[in-house]
């Protein structure tokens, strides 16, 4: 076996329909549209949700509420995930390598459920009112990160 016989799978590649090629390629004429109506000319499109001229889903269903755009999403993180984590500074990137959160980019809030026992520097984005006085009564530091 070499290049010179390699060769795709019987009836795996099939030659594209060539329409409007007169009557004895059997898609001559009306070039398998079928007769009159709107899908039968060229340069026909609908919309996206077009439904025939019912009134469509998107415009039946009730709208309601609003969607801030500038809502900002915290991934949360508790106490007692960070008192696994046997470093004495914690950074987000830290976070991201013990797969606590995804990406580096995401915003970081530490909740206060769980005790902290040893004492670390925390960095993250937000803290609980009781996330932070747990640190500090362990002897540690809440390190606010990034705008605040």
């Amino acid at each position: 076996m070499n290049l010179s016989n390699l060769h795709p799978a019987k009836k795996s590649r099939k030659n594209r329909k060539r329409v409007g090629r007169g009557p004895g390629s059997g898609y001559g004429k009306t070039a398998g549209r079928g007769t009159k109506g709107q899908k039968s000319i060229s340069g026909y499109s609908r919309k996206r949700g077009f439904e025939g001229g019912q009134m469509p889903l998107h415009r039946r269903v009730p709208k309601r509420g609003f969607t801030n755009i500038f809502r900002e999403e915290y991934s949360v993180v508790n106490l007692a995930r960070l008192e696994k984590i046997t470093k004495g500074e914690i950074t987000i990137k830290d976070l991201v390598d013990e797969g606590i959160i995804k990406k580096e980019t995401e915003r970081v809030k530490i909740l206060g459920q769980g005790d902290m026992v040893s004492s670390k520097t925390i960095h993250a984005h937000k803290f609980s009112q009781s996330a932070q006085k747990k640190i500090e009564d362990a002897g540690g530091k809440a390190v606010l990160v990034g705008r605040q």
